[in-house]
């Protein structure tokens, strides 16, 4: 069992990184194998909607813009479970998240269902008071059912839930694998 770990945050030792380390923490242990990335740390340029929006992305699969992009959704096509961490920007994703989901969107939502039936863990981090956290997830939850993803569970964690939710997210990496 092959999972991979996105998140989103800019920090690479900050309360997303460390979410999504507790999930392959768990596959770990269950003797699956594991690889984090750090969106941030890839070039991963925005949807230009070439052609008036009906490019080649809607009609071939295919992106013209050259980056990182291609390489990252073969990664995620390879992987067996996926996990997706985002920190909480003003109630929504982080930008690097928007701007990587809105390209898969674009390549996969209309007519290509790679990604139907492959079982992902959400999970939205939110510093300050919190309270940002189930809009970012509600907003999370929708690209990634527009992708045919299946929701294996959806967690948002606050900076007072942290130290329970990394537990849980260890048990739920354990689960991702046995299940």
């Amino acid at each position: 069992m092959k999972c991979l770990a996105i998140q989103s945050s800019p920090n690479l030792d900050g309360l997303t990184a460390h979410l999504a380390l507790a999930v392959l923490e768990g596959v770990k242990s269950e003797n699956g194998s594991t690889e984090l990335i750090h969106l941030n740390n890839l070039d991963i340029k925005p949807c230009i909607a070439c052609d008036n929006g009906w490019g080649l992305c809607r009609e071939k699969n295919i992106c013209i813009l050259e980056d990182d992009f291609e390489s990252l959704r073969k990664k995620i096509t390879q992987a067996d479970v996926l996990v997706f961490a985002t920190p909480v920007y003003w109630h929504d994703l982080s930008e690097s998240a928007k701007r990587f989901l809105d390209r898969l969107r674009r390549c996969e939502s209309f007519t290509f269902k790679t990604f139907t039936d492959k079982k992902i863990i959400g999970i939205a981090s939110a510093g300050g008071s919190g309270r940002g956290a189930a809009r970012a997830l509600y907003n999370l939850e929708n690209y990634l059912r527009r992708l045919g993803f299946e929701i294996f569970d959806l967690v948002s964690v606050t900076r007072f839930s942290k130290d329970h939710k990394l537990n849980m997210l260890v048990e739920a990496g354990k689960r991702l694998v046995r299940e």
